[in-house]
């Protein structure tokens, strides 16, 4: 099953993409027998190796970690770019995961709630 989950408005990201933290925005998540693959887009001002997006994780709402998309270099020509992450298992009964983007520099930013069906 396909489930996409548009995470912010296109003026919302326009503004807030290049800013200082990653920006999720949009996340697409399929289930394929037991476990997930979410395919996630990032948008961020990457500059080069000093200041980039760098991974990107799924989260229970209790913060509990359940997979993490590591990006081992830059985009800086590749704006907005999306990678996936495959053979996340999401507990039975969980409706709802968190996105949660992070950079070199700031560290973690805002989270997207993804409702999974």
């Amino acid at each position: 099953m396909k489930i996409a989950a548009l995470a912010l408005a296109v003026m919302v990201l326009a503004g807030a993409a290049f800013a200082d933290s990653a920006v999720v925005a949009n996340v697409e998540a399929r289930k394929s027998g037991g476990s997930w693959t979410f395919s996630v887009t990032i948008a961020h001002g990457d500059t080069g190796w000093e200041h980039y997006a760098d991974g990107w994780g799924v989260y229970l709402e209790d913060g509990t970690e359940l997979g993490y998309r590591v990006l081992h270099h830059p985009h800086v020509n590749e704006q907005p770019f999306t990678r996936s992450l495959s053979s996340v298992e999401v507990p039975t009964g969980v409706t709802r995961v968190m996105i949660i983007p992070r950079d070199s520099k700031h560290g973690v930013g805002d989270g997207v709630l993804v409702e999974l069906q």
